[in-house]
């Protein structure tokens, strides 16, 4: 049933952890108890939740999800770990320089919970694999790349077809911005407006839609280093870590049924640098004035030309 993931792998990962003697899942996640319930802890053991692409916020949603003590996760990523990861993404150190990040992530979450089921796909998402990706999943969590646009506008489809939640959480600065699209809901073409745009525009309109409120935005000190173009910019280890305790509180409402979520067009970003807090609200997403105004600005400010859907 679920040939197009790589269970070799996922035994490869397995082997790089110490047995695990004595383990007690009641005792290892007996610490979260007092903020959930014994009976909810048992919900969120018997959970699934999702994540595509293990890099920067990716590596630390599954550790941050795996201490939350969540039983199954599938992730997906066809990268491997580099230098140039070492300032921010979970699992990349000497040792695991060349490695691939699905079998690095994959251990660490066995690590913590080696009763943990996980589904690994080495080749990340695609058209391919997408339905056994999203299977039995409970929750979806976005660590996917921020120029992966294709992967992304894919799996938030599939997501809502399937009735699935999904989660985005974005480093920006040293701070978070995070949208949740409920399968009911504003979906993610109808706030974004990617169909129809070139690369370029979707990365300005990806970046504005996620921070309408541009609370990071001041504290840009060398502007030279983001090039939507080229698709690259700068990054922390603190937005990282953010963005997955932001991530996995929302996965945690959601799985449990407890708590408001502020699904899209609503939106909310954390300035950890300023010591600020936006709560945002986009009624006809890309649509709205505000939002075309935004994407306008920034059109001419990077030259980026407008194409017509």
């Amino acid at each position: 049933m679920h040939a197009t993931y790589d269970a070799r792998l996922q035994e490869a990962a397995r082997a790089m952890i110490r047995p695990a003697d004595g383990f007690s899942y009641e005792q290892a996640f007996s610490r979260n108890v007092g903020w959930v319930t014994l009976e909810e802890q048992q919900r969120l053991r018997e959970a699934r939740v999702a994540i595509a692409g293990l890099g920067g916020v990716g590596g630390s949603h599954v550790t941050t999800l795996a201490r939350l003590g969540i039983g199954a996760l599938s992730i997906a990523d066809f990268d491997t770990f580099d230098y140039s990861n070492f300032n921010r993404q979970a699992g990349a150190t000497l040792a695991s320089v060349g490695k691939a990040k699905v079998q690095i992530a994959a251990a660490m979450a066995s690590d913590i919970n080696p009763e943990m089921d996980i589904r690994i796909f080495p080749g990340g998402v695609s058209s391919d694999n997408i339905d056994a990706f999203l299977d039995g999943v409970s929750v979806y969590v976005d660590g996917l790349d921020f120029f992966a646009f294709e992967a992304r506008q894919l799996v938030f489809a599939a997501c809502r077809a399937k009735g699935i939640p999904a989660v985005t959480a974005a480093p920006l600065g040293m701070g978070a911005a995070v949208l949740v699209f409920m399968p009911q809901g504003m979906s993610f073409e109808d706030y974004f407006g990617f169909e129809g745009r070139s690369n370029a525009e979707k990365a300005l309109r990806f970046l504005v839609g996620l921070a309408p409120a541009r609370l990071h935005s001041a504290h840009l000190v060398v502007p030279s280093r983001i090039d939507l173009t080229e698709q690259r910019g700068p990054s922390t280890a603190m937005g990282c870590m953010l963005c997955s305790g932001v991530a996995a509180t929302e996965a945690l409402k959601l799985i449990l049924g407890r708590g408001p979520v502020w699904s899209a067009p609503w939106g909310y970003q954390f300035d950890a640098f300023g010591r600020r807090m936006g709560k945002t609200w986009r009624p006809g997403g890309h649509r709205n004035p505000l939002q075309r105004l935004a994407i306008s600005i920034g059109q001419r400010r990077l030259g980026i030309p407008t194409a017509k859907p």
